[in-house]
């Protein structure tokens, strides 16, 4: 057996605690001998704490001990209790089992009960079942002098009736009776049908009754409230369903009135696509809505109860009807006129104070919330018809007034002038006004759209100027053929310069940005072609009446003193006098294109018809000749105002400066300047030149190439060719001056 001290660990623990705490309090108290006097104190003091727990403990167990027998004595009857009502409980058992039988004869009664409760009931209502014929003609009678609250009242105490017997057939599964009650009861469907058609007849008149009889349709609304509560109660029942529920009347209330409005008016014929058939049936569609949605916000609004939010259901109906309607339209091929009216009224006229935005339909009426009428891809897309449309209606007026100018220039008249006496056409005036009252048309709509038309007008404008050069140039080779036609072939051309001068002018005023005025590139590209082209015909004009004068250079009559420059100076002078009818940018770079292939043409007949010096005197008197001619050339190009750091007759200047050089040997140095600064100078070029002075030898010859081949020339950016244009022929038989032999 085990010991006390092992069976109650807990109370080993405890003591030795308690002993642990009484040594602690002890050494505490009597560390000192004088304490040890009161140790009797003491001790009398714990016997009587120790005494005094002692008795409250066996007083609390005593307590516990009390308690545990009452409750064994309670648990002591309740098991007496519950073996009692177990013997009752199965004496009743058995008392039941005996009874078994007569129950099965009150269940007979109870069913005979229900029988009778039953055919109680119906013969309450055998009367109104016999008279449903009579209350169905009644009721056709109230439908026909339309006093449908009347015969609603009744209609529903008719359905009420029949519906009562299907329940009470679906309830005891008696499906088969159904059919013969139905077919008893078959004349109510038509009267619903009846009722039915009166009502949305009513509904689809709404928006004249609610002016000319309200009363007529509160009634066809009050209706159909009723039976909308009488489905959403028969719904939340669950058990049995009529034939012919849910009617769901307002719902169909909806859409009749959304069929009415689409009807009415979005349904029309085929439209003219021509602009003004379609203008008159927008500003139709405008003005209706408009009326037809004041008498919904007005009148109809009071009619029919809150919840409907009439005049929301409307204003939606309206909005899809005609987002439908102009998809419809925009499906024909209609004319620029045309999308444009519909792009206007769609995006402006739609959401002005003219028709959503009527003061009169205001706050009420608010169609932001809906999806756009059209969308933004229906609108981009029409936005590209339209450009296209205007793109091919500016590109036959273009083409017309280009065939008119064509025809200007062949006329025996000189073009017209403006008041400062400058040659021009109405051309510019004509092409800029069409481009620019087609960008202002299209700001009416919308940015994009302006965008579009702007970017379709410099693209026809750069099409313009490349057909506009072709007919130039057409011009051009007939006036080849022959030189009298057309009469006054400069002056038209001039015009052009002009014309070409007021189109470049006025491009920047196109662009819709105020901000941003800068000519695209490719378009400047094309009217400096044109510029250049109308350049070239005018130059090869000058050439043509200079050629016979050049071909005279050089020549003993030219060395001797002739008036060969002096005549060429009076051709430059008279069509320097018909380049005074250009304004001036123009003017400017005609004399220095004029001044460069003059130039050009007279160092090209030095140089392709060389001639060989014998002298020193002779090199004198060429050079003497080279210096008043380039003078007598460069005082005039000045005169006309032509500014000398522009001119290229420097160029003779230089070259006469090379066959002046009376030290031979200080022609490396003197090569090296002129090709420095006339980079395309060749070896040929400079070869000919020695040849001209008639004094250098092979070895100077060579030393000249040699320092031209030690340094090879780069074109800088912006110089002006002279020499690469000039070829010099292979050196045969130069001409000889006075009567030295050839070599």
């Amino acid at each position: 057996a085990s010991s006390p001290d092992e069976e109650w660990p807990e109370a080993e623990k405890a003591e030795k605690l308690a002993r642990g705490a009484a040594l602690k309090w002890a050494s505490g108290v009597f560390y000192r001998p004088e304490k040890l006097e009161g140790l009797g104190h003491y001790r009398r003091r714990e016997t009587q704490r120790n005494s005094s727990i002692q008795s409250r403990l066996k007083s609390t167990v005593q307590s516990y001990l009390e308690g545990v027998s009452a409750g064994l004595e309670q648990l002591r009857s309740a098991a007496q209790e519950v073996q009692s009502v177990c013997q009752d409980l199965g004496a009743a058992r058995w008392a039941l089992l005996d009874s078994a039988d007569q129950f099965q004869g009150l269940q007979q009664m109870r069913e005979l009960m229900e029988e009778h409760v039953q055919l109680a009931s119906v013969v309450q209502v055998l009367p109104q079942i016999f008279s449903v014929h009579e209350v169905f003609s009644h009721i056709l009678q109230l439908l026909h002098g339309q006093h449908l609250l009347e015969a609603h009242v009744e209609l529903m105490m008719v359905e009420q009736i029949r519906n009562d017997i299907l329940s009470q057939l679906h309830l005891r599964g008696l499906s088969s009776a159904q059919a013969t009650v139905l077919s008893y009861f078959s004349g109510l469907q038509d009267l619903n049908e009846s009722l039915a058609k009166q009502l949305w007849d009513i509904v689809g008149s709404s928006l004249r009754l609610v002016r000319e009889d309200p009363v007529l349709f509160v009634t066809a609304v009050r209706i159909i409230e009723r039976e909308e509560k009488i489905d959403d109660t028969l719904l939340l029942e669950a058990t049995f369903l009529p034939p012919g529920r849910p009617k769901g009347w307002r719902q169909k209330f909806y859409q009749v009135l959304q069929d009415t409005i689409t009807g009415a008016r979005f349904h029309a014929p085929r439209m003219d696509a021509e602009g003004p058939g379609l203008a008159k049936h927008l500003a139709a569609l405008q003005k209706d809505i408009v009326s037809e949605l004041r008498v919904v916000k007005d009148l109809m609004v009071q009619c029919v109860p809150a919840h409907y939010n009439i005049l929301s259901v409307c204003t939606a109906t309206y909005h899809q009807a005609l987002s439908s309607h102009l998809q419809e339209i925009l499906r024909e091929d209609l004319d620029k006129q045309g999308l444009f009216l519909l792009l206007e009224w769609a995006l402006r006229v739609y959401h002005s104070p003219e028709m959503m935005g009527h003061p009169d339909l205001l706050p009420e009426v608010d169609v932001s919330a809906l999806d756009p009428l059209m969308s933004s891809e229906l609108v981009d897309q029409t936005e590209r018809r339209y450009v296209m449309k205007v793109k091919a209606s500016v590109f036959e007026w273009m083409q017309r007034t280009l065939e008119v100018e064509f025809k200007e220039w062949f006329k025996e008249e000189e073009p017209e002038t403006d008041h400062q006496g400058f040659f021009q056409s109405a051309l510019p005036a004509i092409v800029m006004q069409m481009l620019n009252e087609n960008i202002q048309v299209a700001s009416l709509i919308t940015d994009s759209l302006q965008q579009k038309i702007y970017n379709m007008a410099l693209e026809e404008l750069e099409a313009f100027l490349g057909r506009l050069r072709e007919a130039l140039v057409q011009c051009g080779k007939e006036h080849q053929q022959d030189r009298a036609v057309p009469k006054y072939y400069i002056s038209h051309l001039l015009a052009v310069l002009n014309n070409n001068l007021a189109l470049s002018n006025s491009v920047a005023s196109l662009h819709p940005d105020t901000a941003c005025r800068e000519v695209p590139g490719s378009l400047q590209a094309a009217l400096d072609r044109m510029q250049k082209k109308a350049t070239q015909l005018l130059l090869e004009e000058l050439l043509l009446d200079l050629q016979p004068l050049c071909l005279q250079l050089p020549s003993r009559k030219w060395l001797s003193g002739s008036q060969l420059v002096g005549s060429m100076c009076e051709v430059i002078d008279k069509y320097a006098k018909d380049f005074s009818r250009v304004r001036k940018p123009v003017f400017t770079l005609l004399l220095a294109e004029s001044e460069l292939l003059v130039a050009n043409q007279y160092l090209r007949a030095l140089l392709q018809r060389k001639m060989v010096c014998k002298s020193r005197e002779e090199r004198g008197q060429l050079c003497h000749r080279l210096l008043q001619d380039a003078t007598q050339l460069r005082e005039l190009f000045c005169g006309l105002g032509l500014d000398q750091s522009q001119q290229s007759l420097e160029a003779v200047f230089a070259l006469r400066e090379l066959i002046c050089l009376k030290d031979p040997a200080l022609l490396s140095l003197e090569v090296l300047g002129f090709i420095t600064k006339y980079p395309d100078v060749s070896d040929e070029h400079v070869s000919t030149l020695l040849d001209i002075r008639g004094d250098v030898s092979k070895e100077v010859r060579h030393v000249v190439l040699e320092m031209m081949a030690q340094h090879p020339q780069v074109l800088p950016e912006g110089y002006r060719p002279i020499f690469s244009t000039i070829l010099v022929p292979v050196p045969e038989l130069p001409f000889c001056l006075r009567k030295g032999k050839c070599a």
